[in-house]
């Protein structure tokens, strides 16, 4: 049999694949909004074990050892608090994320690219300041030319977001699966029913 499908068939048998556990921070948040602080399964069972978190939400499904069964936790949290960071690292997913996965140009979403403003050609640097997310057609279009030059113009100019800020736009890209169990953790400013 071959190692590397023997590893793969141990560490995510088909049934338990998708049982991700949604991680709270010590005041109950989720580490990150965008992507969403996710755990596989195996990683929210050690933990547990390692008492380094208390679960908060369990799937219905099991696991079990030689020795005991637990059911599969759905959301845990830290029990140590994890100081948010600060200062937000220039990343192009973060660059994505502040321009909100949309060309600065014409808007356009999916595709991007990320655009020198003032070109480097011209002494444009590569900074929060100097550059945006833009698709592969206005990108093309912009080439090396200044933004008059090009006739195009920004729908916000760029700027360094601060880490609330890009946390709170991560909360508007909800990912393609929430469980039930989390819902009442990731959106604190949701309307509570009667």
């Amino acid at each position: 049999m071959d190692a590397e499908f023997r590893t793969s068939f141990v560490r995510e048998p088909g049934s338990l694949r998708h049982h991700p556990a949604l991680v709270l921070n010590a005041d109950y948040r989720p580490l990150s909004y965008y992507p969403l602080s996710l755990w596989p399964w195996q990683e929210a069972v050690k933990a547990a074990f390692l008492d380094r978190v208390d679960i908060i939400a369990e799937y219905d499904h099991v696991v079990r050892s030689p020795t005991i069964q637990i059911r599969i936790p759905s959301v845990v949290v830290l029990r140590e608090y994890v100081k948010p960071q600060k200062r937000v690292a220039f990343t192009r997913f973060n660059l994505f994320l502040r321009d909100e996965f949309s060309c600065q140009y014409c808007g356009a979403k999916g595709d991007l690219t990320f655009d020198h403003v003032v070109p480097r050609s011209r002494g444009g640097i590569t900074s929060w300041e100097n550059v945006v997310a833009a698709c592969g057609r206005c990108n093309l279009h912009k080439g090396s030319k200044t933004l008059k030059q090009a006739g195009v113009s920004l729908r916000k100019p760029p700027r360094q977001p601060g880490a609330e800020e890009l946390r709170n736009m991560g909360r508007k890209f909800p990912p393609n699966y929430l469980h039930d169990s989390w819902i009442d953790f990731l959106y604190w400013d949701a309307e509570l029913e009667a």
